[in-house]
Parts: structure tokens; C-alpha cells; sequence
């Protein structure tokens, strides 16, 4: 089939794999032109392994240093009538890269929030590894499913305390306008922290060490965005921002739990960047699109490659590594600096339905958009006749 893309409001509902597997090359060849990340261990597990800072973190270890990685992701396979999700591809691209590289790579396809789930990554790491050194944690999703009571929790994107009213670019609609927001109740709060709070997280690394398979001195990470003062209401002080006071909290609570293999355990707070879980956040499009703006005529920005080559390089494997007031790994210094961040909120102020287009990086926001699900990459056909039909 000839596929174009079939974008709804913030989501696209088809990838394409040809797409896909160049975007997943682009980064490969970004980490092969790096010095190699020779202090990542070779035993290394991505829970969220196929799209965004996960894949990114996944191509670093696997191509960067050798590793071999185990990942567990939840992908819509493809018919011959419907494509995959985007995230399916990536990872049958991932495969094929590590393959003719000759490393060793293995993906669970599941809700990564279930027992079952990880009881089967469990049984792969003792029979293929053996033992892990690092697991990532970088899930996004909207539910999770409790698998103690069965009970379905949905997350809520909603300040805290009080309504909040601030600009925000409609995509679909190409409108700056206002927003109002209502405030959260406590229940969609304690629902937010049961889907993106450190419970799962924990529950993973619990499995693994009753199971004998988490290396002594393993180290974990789980990753998260802060923000600054423009997106705070919305994400640092909402209920996003309690979830991840919860991963801060889960973080501190392993280390201390598993003291007896030396765990180290770590939030990553990272930066703003378009990805599937950002794209459909108020707010984000329009903050997003004037950072890109800012940090590329600063020549400070990333995308998920550099961001996490960096984080491994410079953060996760040196000594003492620098990390903020809260003890997280901080990667969003050059976004969050004050410098910066008053640039942002220059155009912040000034930005309206008029001038958007040449206030903000709307073109870089919506490349970058395009390509989590395999549009608008150099070099590929879009109008070429392909097979959506791709397998791992």
C-alpha cells in the first residue's frame, strides 16, 4: 500500500515502516560517529523500549557500547490491511540493525505492567544473560492495570489546587488561543501516581532481585521532565508533577531496599522534547516549538539520541555525578538554565494567533512530530507501493 500519514488531532494513526527504519538508522549512525560509551555494561534491560527516549537509550547501549538488550514494549502488529504502530517498527528496524552488527537483541511484547509479563523477562534474562546491570525504565501510557486487584487506573493532565488559564497552539486547528484548565480531584491525583508514579518501577526491580537476576552495583533509571515556570501549572506542580514526586520517591525507597546488592537507583530528568506522551499535553506544543527556537539559535539543542548518549556518557556512568536539588541525574540544565528561560519567556508573552509561525520552530515541532511515526524523512518514497506487513 501507498501509506501517507493520517493525523487526528495530537496522534497519527498509521506509521510507515520504511519511514520508520530510516529514522531508526539516523540514530545508529549518530551513535557509530561517537567516542564509544565504553563504561555502559553489556547486559542491559529497556522497559519501554520502542519509541522515544527508550529506543534512543536502547540504540545507545546496543551501538555505542556493545551491549546486549532486552526490551519490553506494547505494539499493535501490522495486517495487510492496517499498518503497525510506529513503535512495532522501530523495533523490527532495531532488530535488523543489531543483527547484521552481530549484538544481541530480544523484545517482549506485553503490558509491561503485568506479572506475566515480567516473570517471561525474568525466565529470558536467566537463560540468554544470566544477570542485568542497568534497567531503564521509560514507560508512557494513559492506564495501568493493578495486578494485585485487577482494578483499571486512568492518569489525568490537570493542575493542582486551582484552575489555570494559559495560551496553547491547537495543532489540528493551527490556533494559538487560551485554555482553561480545571483543577484535578483527589481521586484522578492518586489515579495519576498509579500509572505514572514509581510503582511499577518498583515492582519491577523487586521482581528481578527475588528472581537473582539484578547484577550486584546494577544501577536503575526512570525518566521524567520537570520543567520550568511556563509549564509548572501543568506539569512540574499538576498531576503529572505528583507522580513524578513519586518516582523520587520510589528511587530513594530502592536504594535503601536493596542495599545488599548496592543498587544504585536514579530519576533522569530530561528535556522537552516532541514525543508521543508530550504531543498530547496542553501547553506543550506551543512551549515546545519556542524552545526548539531558542536552544537551536543557542546551539544547545537535542533530540532523544544526544540527549540519552549524553545521560550515559556524562551522567549515569562517571563518578559523582552531578545532580540537582531533589537528587535526580539533571540533563535539562540547558533548557531550564535562567538565561534561556527568559528568552522562552519573552516570546511566551509575545507570541500570538499572528506571529506564531515566526516566533516559534513550528517546522522543527512539527518534523520532529512527523517523524516518531516515519513521515517526512529524507530520502524515502512516500509515494513508492510498501508492504505494511514487517516482522521482528
Amino acid at each position: 500500500m501507498v501509506i501517507h500519514p493520517k493525523i487526528r488531532g495530537f496522534i497519527c494513526t498509521n506509521a510507515h515502516p520504511v519511514g520508520c527504519a530510516a529514522h531508526v538508522q539516523q540514530q545508529i549512525d549518530y551513535v557509530k560517529q561517537q567516542a564509544p560509551l565504553s563504561m555502559v555494561p553489556q547486559r542491559v534491560l529497556v522497559i519501554g523500549c520502542s519509541t522515544g527516549y527508550g529506543l534512543a537509550t536502547r540504540i545507545n547501549a546496543a551501538f555505542g557500547a556493545g551491549a546486549k538488550t532486552l526490551g519490553v514494549c506494547f505494539e499493535k502488529e501490522p495486517s495487510e490491511k492496517k499498518t503497525a504502530t510506529a513503535g512495532w517498527y522501530n523495533t523490527a528496524a532495531f532488530h535488523a540493525a543489531a543483527k547484521k552488527e552481530g549484538l544481541y537483541a530480544h523484545t517482549i511484547n506485553g503490558d509491561a505492567f503485568s506479572d506475566e509479563i515480567k516473570q517471561e523477562v525474568i525466565a529470558r534474562i536467566k537463560e540468554e544473560f544470566g544477570q542485568v546491570d542497568l534497567v531503564v525504565y521509560s514507560l508512557a501510557s494513559p492506564k495501568r492495570k493493578d495486578p494485585d486487584t485487577g482494578e483499571l487506573y486512568s492518569s489525568a493532565l490537570k493542575p493542582v489546587g486551582q484552575a489555570y488559564t494559559t495560551k496553547t497552539y491547537h495543532t489540528d486547528k493551527d490556533q494559538v488561543t487560551e485554555i482553561t484548565l480545571e483543577p484535578a480531584t483527589d481521586d484522578e491525583i492518586a489515579q495519576t501516581i498509579k500509572v505514572m508514579g514509581g510503582e511499577d518501577w518498583e515492582r519491577w526491580i523487586a521482581a528481578l532481585h527475588e528472581a537473582g537476576v539484578l547484577a550486584p552495583q546494577a544501577k536503575t533509571t526512570a525518566y521524567t521532565y520537570i520543567g520550568k515556570k511556563l509549564t509548572w501549572p501543568i506539569y512540574g506542580h499538576a498531576t503529572i508533577g505528583k507522580a513524578k514526586e513519586d518516582l523520587d520517591r520510589a528511587a530513594a525507597a530502592m536504594r535503601e531496599r536493596f542495599a545488599d546488592i548496592q543498587l544504585e537507583a536514579y530519576v533522569s530528568s530530561l528535556k522537552a522534547l516532541v514525543t508521543q506522551a508530550s504531543s498530547a499535553i496542553p501547553v506543550m506544543p506551543l512551549y515546545i516549538s519556542l524552545i526548539y527556537r531558542v536552544m537551536k539559535e543557542e546551539g544547545t539543542h537535542e533530540g532523544c539520541i544526544e540527549q540519552t548518549h549524553r545521560l550515559l556518557r556524562d551522567a549515569l556512568y562517571v563518578e559523582n555525578p552531578e545532580l540537582d536539588e531533589a537528587g535526580r541525574l539533571s540533563m535539562n540544565g540547558w533548557e531550564t538554565n535562567d538565561a534561556t528561560q527568559a528568552k522562552i519567556e519573552k516570546l511566551w508573552n509575545e507570541v500570538t494567533q499572528d506571529n506564531f509561525h515566526q516566533l516559534a520552530d513550528y517546522a522543527g515541532y512539527h518534523s520532529d512530530f512527523l517523524k516518531l511515526f516515519g513521515f517526512g524523512i529524507e530520502g524515502v518514497d512516500y509515494d513508492a507501493d510498501v508492504d505494511p506487513v514487517v516482522a521482528w
